[in-house]
C-alpha cells in the first residue's frame, strides 16, 4: 500500500519534533502519527528521505533499542553527538525513549 502525502507529512511531523538527545521507535512514531501497528511504513519512509534532509530520522529506533538500518555507522555518529550511547548496536530505551 502506498503512503498517502497526508500520512507522510505526519510521519515527518512526529520525526521532526524528537527533541535532541530522545530517540523514539518506528511504532510509537507511527502510534503519534495516527497508523498504530504501522511500524514498518514509517521504517520505509525514513529509508526514502534523501541523504540531505535536516530530518532527524537518526533519533528513530525499533522496538528493542536497536539500529537496525542501513546508515547504522551515521545514525551512531548521529546520536553520540547527542549524547546517547551505543553499545552493539543498542542503546538504553528506558534511559533515552522520547515520552511527550
Amino acid at each position: 500500500m502506498a503512503l498517502s502525502l497526508d500520512l507522510k507529512e505526519s510521519i515527518w511531523q512526529v520525526v521532526a519534533s524528537i527533541p535532541v538527545g530522545r530517540v523514539a521507535t518506528y511504532g510509537q512514531v507511527a502510534s503519534m502519527a495516527g497508523q498504530p501497528g504501522r511500524a514498518r511504513w514509517v521504517g520505509r519512509l525514513l529509508s526514502e528521505l534523501p541523504a540531505a534532509t535536516t530530518l532527524p530520522w537518526h533519533r528513530v529506533v525499533n522496538a528493542s533499542g536497536q539500529i537496525t538500518n542501513p546508515h547504522a555507522m551515521t545514525q551512531i555518529q548521529r546520536l553520540a553527538l547527542e549524547g546517547i550511547k551505543i553499545n552493539n548496536l543498542r542503546l538504553r530505551l528506558k534511559q533515552h525513549q522520547w515520552h511527550p
